[in-house]
Formats: C-alpha cells, sequence, structure tokens
C-alpha cells in the first residue's frame, strides 16, 4: 500500500505524483526512511480548492440518501482493508498493529454513523406572531472545508472531519500531518474505491507552516476544522484573512479524581489504560490524578505494578504490545523533561522513567508513574502528551474539585466514586466538556465531543459534529388568502 500512496497528492480524484516530493516520513520504531511526501506548491494547493469548489454544488445537491450511500460504502471498503490500513499507521505513527486496526476500524464506524445522520438533516416551522405568515428554518451546507489534522490518531481525527463534512454536502480538502501522511492518504484511496465523486475530497501534504497556513488564509475556504495543540489553534484564529467558520479540538490537561467510596481495582485499570493508551499521545489522556488520601498509597502501589507490567515494543513486531513507540522525539523529549522537573521538586519515581532494555533505536519510554505532585510542578500543569502521569493526594473533594479545575483546558475529566452524592456533586463541578464516570472513554461517535477555555471551540461526534458543516437559513413567507376560498 505504501509504494501507491508515496509522494501522492489526492487531487480531483486522482492520486497524482507530487510536483515535490522532498519530505522523508520516517518509521520511529526503527527511524527507517519508509517514504517521502509532497511539499504542496500553491500551484496544487490551488488545484485542490478549485476541484473542491466545483464539485460542491453537485455533491450538495445530491438526495441525503445519496450522500448515506456513499459514506455507507467507504465504511465498508475501509473495513475490509482493515489490516492493510492499520500497518500504514504503525510504520508511520508507531502504534502497535493491533491499537492501529482497531482504530480503522472506527473510522469505518464513523462512516456508517454519518451515513445515517446524512438523512436527519431536520428543519423546523415557527409560529409568528400572525396566521398569515409562514417561517422555516433549513440548514445548508457550508461549502469548502480545510481540515488539518494532527499524528496521534491520524484515522479517527481525519474521518470525524471527513465524515461530518460529507454527510452535511460539504466539500473537502484535507491537510494531514507531515509525521503521518500515509494513513490520510490511504483513507484517500478509499473514498476513491468507494465512488465518492472527482473533487468532493482532496488530500495536499508539507509543513503545517506553509500548506496548512496557506489554507487558514484562503478566501476560497468556507470553514476550518483543526485538531492540534491550543498554541497553534489560536494562531489559525488570529491569521485567518477573511471570516470563516472554525471547529478547533485543541489540547487538554485532563484530570482524574479517585474518591474514598471508588472501586479500587476499576480505578487504577482506567487509569492505566488512559494515561498509557497510544504512549499518551492523546488530547484526553489523564495527566494528572488526585486520589483520596485514604487509598493513596494502595492506589500508587497498584498503578505503579500496573505500568510495570506493560510491554513496550515495535508495534510492527509484536501487534500485541500495550505502548509502541512515540511518534518522534518531540514529544519523547518533553516527557523527559517534565519527569526531571518533577523530580527535582520532590516528586517520588515509582514506575518507568526510561527507555525500555533492548531499543537503542527509535522513540520508545516506559509507562511512568510519579507520586507526591504539587502544582508547581509542570507534570501537574501542562500537558505532557508522553507515557507519564503525576499523582497527588487530596482531603476534600473540594479541594480536589479546585486542583482539576486549576488549568486553562477544559476538554475531559474522569471521575472513579461509587457514591451517589460525590459522583453529582464532582461531575456538575468539573469545569469540562467531557466527564466520564468510572470510565474513561470521554468520547463516543454519538454523543458531543469538545472541549472549553483553552481545549477549543465548536463540537465533533454526534449530530452536533455534523450540524458544524452546516448554516443555518430562515425563510419567512408571507401568504394571503386565494380567491374563491
Amino acid at each position: 500500500m505504501l509504494d501507491d500512496l508515496d509522494g501522492r497528492l489526492l487531487i480531483d480524484g486522482q492520486l497524482c505524483p507530487a510536483e515535490a516530493p522532498d519530505i522523508p516520513v520516517c518509521d520511529p520504531a526503527t527511524g527507517e526512511q519508509i517514504g517521502v511526501i509532497g511539499h504542496a506548491t500553491s500551484q496544487e494547493i490551488e488545484a485542490a480548492l478549485a476541484s473542491a469548489r466545483r464539485a460542491f454544488r453537485p455533491w450538495a445537491a445530491l438526495a441525503p440518501k445519496a450522500r448515506a450511500e456513499h459514506l455507507h460504502r467507504l465504511g465498508n471498503v475501509i473495513a475490509a482493508d482493515a489490516d492493510a490500513m492499520a500497518r500504514v499507521m504503525t510504520q508511520e505513527q508507531g502504534k502497535p498493529v493491533n491499537e492501529a486496526r482497531g482504530e480503522i476500524m472506527k473510522l469505518a464506524e464513523t462512516c456508517h454513523f454519518y451515513a445515517e445522520e446524512a438523512t436527519r438533516v431536520h428543519g423546523e416551522t415557527i409560529p409568528n406572531d400572525t396566521t398569515d405568515f409562514d417561517s422555516t428554518v433549513i440548514r445548508e451546507p457550508i461549502g469548502v472545508v480545510a481540515a488539518i489534522t494532527p499524528w496521534n490518531y491520524p484515522a479517527e481525527l481525519v474521518g470525524w472531519k471527513l465524515c461530518g463534512a460529507l454527510a452535511a454536502g460539504c466539500t473537502i480538502v484535507i491537510k494531514p500531518a507531515e509525521i503521518t501522511p500515509f494513513t490520510a492518504l490511504a483513507i484517500g484511496r478509499k473514498c476513491i474505491e468507494a465512488g465518492i465523486p472527482q473533487g468532493v475530497v482532496n488530500i495536499v501534504t508539507g509543513p503545517g507552516s506553509v500548506v496548512g497556513q496557506a489554507l487558514v488564509e484562503h478566501t476560497g475556504i468556507d470553514k476550518i476544522a483543526f485538531t492540534g495543540s491550543s498554541k497553534v489553534g489560536l494562531h489559525i484564529q488570529r491569521s485567518a484573512t477573511s471570516v470563516k467558520r472554525m471547529t478547533l479540538e485543541l489540547g487538554g490537561n485532563c484530570p482524574m479524581i479517585v474518591t474514598k467510596s471508588a472501586d479500587l481495582a476499576a480505578a487504577v485499570q482506567g487509569a492505566a489504560r488512559r494515561s498509557f493508551r497510544n504512549c499518551g499521545q492523546i488530547c484526553i489522556a489523564v495527566n494528572r490524578i488526585y486520589v483520596a488520601r485514604t487509598l493513596y498509597e494502595d492506589f500508587l502501589t497498584a498503578l505503579g505494578a500496573t505500568a510495570d507490567g506493560l510491554t513496550v515494543a515495535n508495534g510492527l513486531e509484536n501487534p500485541k504490545a500495550d505502548l509502541g513507540a512515540m511518534a518522534s522525539a518531540e514529544p519523547l523529549n518533553k516527557t523527559k523533561e517534565h519527569l526531571a522537573d518533577a523530580l527535582e521538586h520532590g516528586a517520588r519515581l515509582l514506575a518507568g522513567g526510561h527507555a525500555p532494555e533492548g531499543f537503542e533505536k527509535g522513540y520508545f519510554f516506559r509507562p511512568t508513574v510519579v507520586a507526591d505532585c504539587t502544582h508547581e510542578m509542570q507534570i501537574m500543569t501542562e500537558e505532557t502528551f508522553g507515557p507519564i502521569v503525576g499523582v497527588a493526594p487530596f482531603d476534600t473533594l473540594d479541594e480536589a474539585i479546585a486542583k482539576a479545575n486549576d488549568t486553562t483546558y477544559g476538554l475531559a475529566s474522569y471521575v472513579f466514586a461509587k457514591d451517589a452524592d460525590e459522583i453529582r456533586y464532582l461531575s456538575r463541578a468539573l469545569d469540562y466538556g467531557n466527564v466520564a464516570v468510572n470510565n474513561v472513554d470521554a468520547g463516543i461517535i454519538n454523543a458531543p465531543y469538545g472541549g472549553r477555555k483553552q481545549s477549543g471551540v465548536g463540537y465533533e461526534h454526534g449530530r452536533e459534529g455534523m450540524l458544524e458543516y452546516m448554516n443555518f437559513k430562515h425563510i419567512r413567507t408571507r401568504f394571503e388568502v386565494p380567491e374563491g376560498a
């Protein structure tokens, strides 16, 4: 599959050779080059945008059922080739093949979900002050969308935008992260196989600072859908040269609160899963944990042992590994910096803290737990985006709430408690767009997913995720009584 995608762009329904295929893509587990991608030129960007603009009106004019059929076919062809697509993802991103395959299957599920939502774009009729007027509100697609997607979930985070936009009747130009471009191009190839009309889906590659910026500034783009850091999201807001709709899913610094009534084993299992899955490279990863003092030491002992029991391996060689390589040197270096800062300020190292033995090459790091953390430490106040978590005790629920909310972010938070009063009190007091109680799956495809504060604006997932790609139109009509009535 990589051979077919190497050095390609998707423009007007064709996987065409890039004019300047000069950006290497490397396997983060070995450092070996697996291919190259193009640094899209201004002419290639214009061609992709022109293609999307030409395709917009015919695609928007299709009956919703017809768009749904296209999305169902896309979901089917993706699921049928999930194994090959998963291996591509592992080679460029590092996560184990089994985990990558799960992500591909979630992408297929997203196609099917939004296929169904496409047929449920409802309007409404609003009463007027007099009976000779009717007000009807309808929803129409925004237009051409630019989707700028990150490297940590290179299939799902493309899919949320692609499927929501197409279901609404929009066309799209996708700019994937330059370190994980081939997963997006593989999705593009599946769009061709599924028979999605030419120009509806386009993919251009290259650095975000150049190619992504060109899309943000282009007056031919009607909406920006971006997932990435809060810093870049703010830059996008400031640098757009025309008024555009935006959905920005940005960073997180997600807390978990474990109360005295919690099921300790379940809390430990949840903490390990959401702190270390995908090497912690996920916006809703648990960065920091606050544990009731009566459970604190037992929790630490169990979480440290669980972390030490997780396997770290080359995800191609060991598809069942718990953790693969990190995607690049940048998140690995930040993980090491946050660990050093925590230890310097008095934290205890309970697990990990180093690369696994036998991995001289690649971006590998053991899942790491540090205890006795305070908000003077970076690990408790900044998003690490690595396989490390800080833990601290608390004495009262209000203390835990204050510490959990002590951040500029507001994407997701987690609570483990069995007492109903504790659950209600905490879930309403936590200032986050998503609160998961006694589980660590803060986002599901059929419910709105979005942050507050510096974690972004707008929503993905659910019906709301599709409506983000639509304009509302109010049609107010006056009628008269017909002759002879």
